[in-house]
């Protein structure tokens, strides 16, 4: 996460920038034969103090103006043959173009990076969906039990909201930035004026170098290429948070249906040396709860970007904008491995579900019985009172201790329904709980079916899942976040 958003970063961003700037410039014979070569050798991050860059950029409000200075200076010293390639540097742009341009080709490398993570953790929510089709849990509604589901539904809609996160993230346009000093281009158009250029075509070609998406039309003070950034990673860590939140509930001792992938030194209590805490589902949860206010804050900025260049608003965007990547990358990163090496113990989930006992399946029984009810000879009910009269079944049933619960309601039920309406095996069919799923299996199969992108099986991704048991589960998954060339040995 460091290597992809902090500091250090952040300053081989910049001279990315301006290295690949030079090199378009000399290509349009607008800078001497030999330029980009010296500019790319000084804008080599080793050769920078970045302590001495921040104390220095507080004189100009931005970073760049003083590393300008340094690279300058290095320019000057390494050519050697007296080309003038101080002409290739930054000549035509000001501040903003570089640093925005910076920052976008920073967040680029970051998403990539992030998208490696989401894809496979997709995909083990994908197997875990597959795997546990008919494995029977209880729905949740308001905290109370609500209706019979299956724990495969639930892993197929964690993947859901991750999958249609990451097809926003994937999605997006990472454009690049060239408005000159108050967004008219007026220095470029000097520039290219004896070149057959134009100061779009400089823009293209610099899009082109960094792997950026080209323009129309400068876009400083327009900022949704920003908060669209912001919203896309808040998407993910909403959809991180969902997951985190169920798997801590789920992982109580009480429910004890689900566990974390437990690791040595993870988990544990300064005070309490039994505790093992979810500290993976605490970290996303931490992540996604600290999210939404970072893309508020951009779009606040965006809100706030006053004139050609702002006072404060473009200032608020940088720190914002990294955390929230930071965020992004931390959840998806604990989070594949959560999702990797999850434990599923099916026994426990049957164990909650019966807690409510036939119970849980009243609708089912509603919805079968109070049309027989209605048309029962000489009974006189309708299809109201036959609901009425179901429903005050199970409103004596509530009144008895739970453990009595069960009986009661079959009782109850048999003596209000006669067995020539409804026998005693199809009264069963309706208190089995896996004759009430409705279209659980169908609704998993079409998410998946929906990301086949997302659902696929990810190289080197696998599921540690354990059903049943409580054996640990090791991911045994590399990770594979890629990480940036910071040395400056390839900038194309």
């Amino acid at each position: 996460m460091a290597a992809l958003t902090g500091d250090r970063a952040v300053l081989a961003a910049i001279l990315r920038v301006e290295a690949a700037w030079a090199t378009v410039l000399e290509g349009a014979s607008l800078a001497p034969a030999g330029s980009a070569a010296v500019v790319d050798a000084a804008a080599d991050v080793s050769r920078y103090d970045l302590a001495g860059l921040a104390v220095r950029a507080q004189g100009g409000a931005n970073p760049v103006i003083p590393l300008l200075a340094d690279l300058r200076g290095h320019v000057a010293a390494l050519d050697t043959a007296g080309i003038g390639a101080g002409q290739a540097v930054h000549t035509s742009l000001t501040s903003q173009d570089v640093l925005d341009s910076a920052l976008i080709l920073l967040a680029r490398d970051a998403v990539g990076g992030l998208l490696t993570e989401l894809k496979a953790t997709t995909a083990a929510l994908a197997a875990l969906a597959e795997q546990h089709a008919a494995t029977l849990c209880v729905g949740r509604s308001l905290t109370q039990h609500s209706l019979p589901f299956s724990f495969g539904l639930k892993a197929a809609q964690w993947f859901h909201g991750l999958a249609a996160a990451a097809r926003r993230l994937e999605a997006l346009e990472f454009p690049v930035q060239t408005g000159g000093a108050a967004g008219t281009l007026a220095a470029g158009t000097v520039l290219t004026a004896r070149s057959g250029l134009s100061p779009f075509d400089l823009s293209d070609r610099l899009a082109a170098e960094l792997g950026l998406a080209a323009v129309p039309a400068p876009w400083h003070t327009n900022r949704l290429a920003v908060t669209s950034l912001g919203d896309a990673l808040a998407a993910v860590t909403d959809a991180a948070g969902k997951i985190a939140s169920d798997v801590l509930f789920l992982s109580r001792p009480e429910v004890a249906e689900l566990a974390e992938p437990r690791a040595a030194g993870r988990g544990g209590s300064s005070a309490m040396p039994q505790k093992q805490n979810p500290v993976l589902s605490v970290l996303v949860r931490s992540a996604a709860l600290q999210a939404p206010g970072q893309a508020a804050q951009l779009h606040l900025a965006a809100a706030n970007f006053n004139d050609e260049r702002p006072d404060g608003a473009w200032h608020s965007e940088w720190p914002a904008l990294r955390q929230l990547l930071r965020l992004g990358l931390g959840a998806s990163i604990q989070l594949r491995e959560l999702a990797e090496g999850l434990q599923v113990f099916p026994g426990a989930m049957r164990r909650n579900l019966d807690l409510a006992g036939p119970l849980l399946l009243s609708e089912a029984v509603t919805a079968a019985v109070a049309p027989l009810l209605a048309g029962q000879p000489g009974a006189g009910l309708s299809g109201a009172d036959g609901k009425q009269l179901l429903q005050s079944v199970v409103d004596q049933t509530l009144q008895v201790p739970a453990a009595e619960q069960a009986a009661t309601y079959r009782r109850l039920l048999r003596d209000a329904v006669p067995p020539a309406l409804l026998s005693d095996a199809r009264l069963e069919e309706l208190l089995d709980p896996a004759n009430y799923l409705g279209q659980a299996a169908d609704i998993s199969r079409r998410i998946l079916a929906a990301y086949p992108d997302y659902s696929a099986s990810v190289a080197g991704a696998a599921t540690g899942t354990v059903s049943g048991t409580g054996a640990d589960t090791a991911a045994g998954v590399p990770k594979s976040l890629p990480i940036p060339d910071l040395n400056g040995a390839s900038r194309g």
